[in-house]
Formats: structure tokens, sequence, C-alpha cells
């Protein structure tokens, strides 16, 4: 039997048809981490959901405290903004587990109505099925993922329809929540300054627009890089930012710019 875990906050808009798509599973446990919105109301619609409340404490932590939570030791990650493709249930119910694999769902993403296949956002796919007494998301507090050492992937067949971001809203709400965590995370561990933010910025931009073919994708592809290098500036801006309290920030040569 499979477990699946959300974690959700103001879900509202897409909750439905997300929980809609895994009516035929076991049991869903959505951990609630401050809905003021009617995230829970729809929630309660659905007999298989049970419905926990718990501070985001970063995503990988509060992944596995959902976990924790399960009756099942097999767990599907979803988000709350990922639906399930029918065919993509029926393939998991059918699977024969094995706790030495770890389940990779490829995911096709949404934007104004249209798939996006640049700017990075394709092909793309995420380890979110695996046994929990076998391993576990990282302690990462945003850009977090299952551990992988000594299991054996299984790519699946049929995509997740993940609907990332809705207006230009969702795209400034999830630039300030990430780049907060992302600063959080890397506090006194990595250096900044405003010049380095503004060279993530650029780079950022440039290499979704370009590098990852986002001039393809009109409107949508532009948009899309221009996020991308905003996000990287806020990132490393307000690292810098966090860093001012600490006298002494180690040397580091990562260069991510997402």
């Amino acid at each position: 039997m499979i477990s699946v875990t959300i974690l959700v906050k103001n879900g509202q808009s897409r909750l439905g048809e997300v929980l809609n798509a895994l009516k035929k599973f076991d049991e869903i446990i959505l951990l609630d981490t401050g809905s003021t919105d009617q995230t829970l109301e729809i929630a309660k619609d659905f007999s298989n959901v049970a419905i926990h409340h718990a501070p985001l404490q970063g995503f990988g932590p509060t992944h596995n405290l959902a976990a924790s939570l399960a009756k099942n030791d097999w767990i599907l990650s979803i988000d709350d903004d990922e639906v399930v493709t029918p065919e993509l249930a029926e393939e998991i119910l059918s699977l024969n587990l094995n706790p030495d694999h770890l389940y990779t769902l490829p995911f096709f993403n949404f934007f104004n109505g249209k798939k996006i296949k640049w700017c990075g956002w394709y092909p793309e796919k995420h380890t979110r099925l695996y046994h929990r007494k076998k391993t576990g998301f990282t302690d990462a507090m945003v850009h977090e993922g299952v551990m992988t050492k000594n299991l054996q992937p299984i790519t699946l067949r049929n995509p997740v329809h993940h609907h990332s971001y809705d207006s230009l809203s969702d795209f400034l709400t999830k630039m300030e929540h990430y780049s907060t965590l992302f600063a959080e995370q890397h506090r006194a561990k990595r250096k900044s300054s405003p010049l380095i933010a503004l060279y993530h910025g650029v780079g950022g931009f440039l290499k979704s627009y370009f590098l990852k073919k986002g001039f393809m994708g009109g409107y949508e592809g532009f948009l899309i890089s221009v996020y991308n290098g905003h996000t990287a500036f806020y990132k490393y801006l307000k690292l810098y930012h966090a860093n001012a309290t600490r006298p002494h920030v180690p040397q580091s040569r990562d260069r991510e710019t997402r």
C-alpha cells in the first residue's frame, strides 16, 4: 500500500484537482503549514485525506515529517500544484514495488495554459516514490530531493502535470519565498556580495533564455527567464545581507543560478 504526502499552504486553486487525481490511493497525508484560504475545506471532501498541521521548517525536513505521519512505508510525495495523470496513477498502482528501488516520475510543466519545453523546464523528472525505511528527503530547506545512495532508480513512463505558476503574482510570491529559504540555508556557509548577486542574476537570465532556449518560448519563455534571473539575484542579495551579521564566511565556487 502507498501513502501520498502533500505539503500545502493556501493551495485552494489546484488542490481539488490534485486530490481527485489521487482517489485510488489508500491514504493521503495533507500537511498544512498555515493555510488561511479554503484549502482545508476542500480537503475535507476527500475520505482518504488525513489533515495534519505543522510550521514549515524547510522543505526537506517537512517532507520527512509528513512521511513519518503515514501508516504505510511506501511514500509518494506530491506537491499541491502537481496533478498525477490517470495513466501515471494506474502505472504506480500496478508496480511490483521493491524497497531497494526508487521510482522517478517524468514532469510536464505548464504555464499560461502552455506546456513549457524551454528554460530548463523540459525534460524534467523527480524521484518521488520511495520506501521510508530505506531513504527519505535531504535536510535542505530548498531544492530538496530524495536521497538515492545505494538504491536503484526506476523511471516511470507516464507524467505528472505541474502547474507551478498560475499568475504573475505566483512568480513574485515564490521568488520571495525561495530566495529567503536559500539565504537561510547558506548563511555563513557561502560568500556573497552585491556584485556576486548581479553576476548570478545576469547569468541566470542568459542561461535560461539562450542556453536553455527560452527565446523559442515567446512571451512565456522570456518571462520565465526573467524570473530565473531575478530569483538568482535576490537569493544572493539576501544571502549577502544574512551574512552581514557573521564576521567570517568561507569562500565557495558554487555558481548556482536557479
